[in-house]
C-alpha cells in the first residue's frame, strides 16, 4: 500500500501542456496492462456549433505492452482551427505503469513527454488512472496534469471519467465526460467541461489459444459529449470517433 501511494504522488507532482478542448480527440485509460499485447489507435474529435465549431484533433497511437505492468506507446498529433489548417502539433512518447490494486481498484501512473511541431510548446502530461471492473461494468477515472516545458502558466489539472456495461457480446454502452479542473490557486468547476453517451463495437479476432476468449480484435467507439456550463457558449459539443486494433 506504501509502495502504491508514493508512486500515485510522484506521478501527480510532474508537471505537465494545457489543452484546448477537454477530451478532443483524448480517450480514458484504463489501468490495466495486457503483456506483449499490440495496440494500434486512431482517434478523433471536432467540435460542433458555436464560434469554435469546426476545430478538430486526430490522434495516431502505436503501443505495446512490454510486461504485464509497463505500456508504451509513440503518439501523433494533429490539429485544426476553426477555419484554419490542419497542421502536426506534437509528437509524444507515453509509458502506463500498473502499480496495482487498491480495495479492488486497479491503479496506474502515465506520463507523457510531447515534442512541439510546427510552434506549438513541448511539455509532459501525468495521470493517475484509476478502473474498476465488476462483472459486466468497468468504470474509469484519471486525473491529469499538464504544463508546457517553456512557460510560466501554472499547472493546469483535468479529469476523464467513464462507465459502460456490456449490453451483448460485441456491444457496450455508457457514458464518458472530459474537463478542466483549473489549477491549485483557483481549483473549482467554472472551467470546460464535456459529457455524453458514447457506444463501444468489438469485433474480436478468431481464439488461437482455444480459452474460449475474445483475443484481441477490433474495437469502434463512437459518441457525442454536450458541452456543459460556460464551455456551452463556445460550442454546443464535440463528436468522438475512436479506432482500435489490438493484436
Amino acid at each position: 500500500m506504501k509502495k502504491l501511494l508514493c508512486g500515485a504522488a510522484l506521478a501527480l507532482a510532474v508537471p505537465t501542456p494545457a489543452f484546448a478542448a477537454p477530451g478532443l480527440g483524448a480517450e480514458v485509460y484504463g489501468a490495466t496492462v495486457e503483456a506483449h499485447e499490440i495496440e494500434l489507435e486512431a482517434r478523433y474529435g471536432r467540435l460542433t456549433g458555436g464560434p469554435d465549431g469546426g476545430g478538430d484533433n486526430a490522434r495516431f497511437e502505436a503501443a505495446y505492452g512490454v510486461t504485464g505492468n509497463l505500456k508504451l506507446a509513440t503518439v501523433v498529433e494533429l490539429e485544426r482551427d476553426p477555419g484554419g489548417p490542419r497542421k502536426a502539433t506534437h509528437l509524444g512518447f507515453e509509458a502506463v505503469y500498473h502499480l496495482g490494486k487498491v480495495a479492488g481498484i486497479d491503479v496506474a501512473a502515465y506520463q507523457e513527454f510531447e515534442i512541439g511541431l510546427n510552434g506549438d510548446h513541448s511539455g509532459s502530461e501525468t495521470k493517475l488512472l484509476l478502473e474498476k471492473r465488476t462483472g459486466p461494468w468497468d468504470i474509469r477515472f484519471n486525473l491529469i496534469g499538464e504544463k508546457p516545458f517553456d512557460s510560466h502558466e501554472s499547472l493546469e489539472l483535468g479529469y476523464a471519467a467513464s462507465a459502460d456495461v456490456a449490453v451483448a457480446r460485441r456491444l457496450r454502452l455508457g457514458v464518458t465526460a472530459f474537463g478542466d479542473l483549473g489549477t491549485f490557486s483557483h481549483f473549482g468547476p467554472a472551467a470546460e467541461h464535456y459529457a455524453g453517451p458514447v457506444a463501444k463495437f468489438r469485433f474480436p479476432r478468431a481464439d488461437p489459444d482455444g480459452d474460449g476468449d475474445d483475443d484481441g480484435g477490433f474495437v469502434i467507439e463512437a459518441g457525442y459529449l454536450f458541452a456543459v456550463g460556460a464551455t456551452s457558449h463556445q460550442t454546443n459539443g464535440q463528436f468522438r470517433l475512436n479506432l482500435e486494433l489490438e493484436m
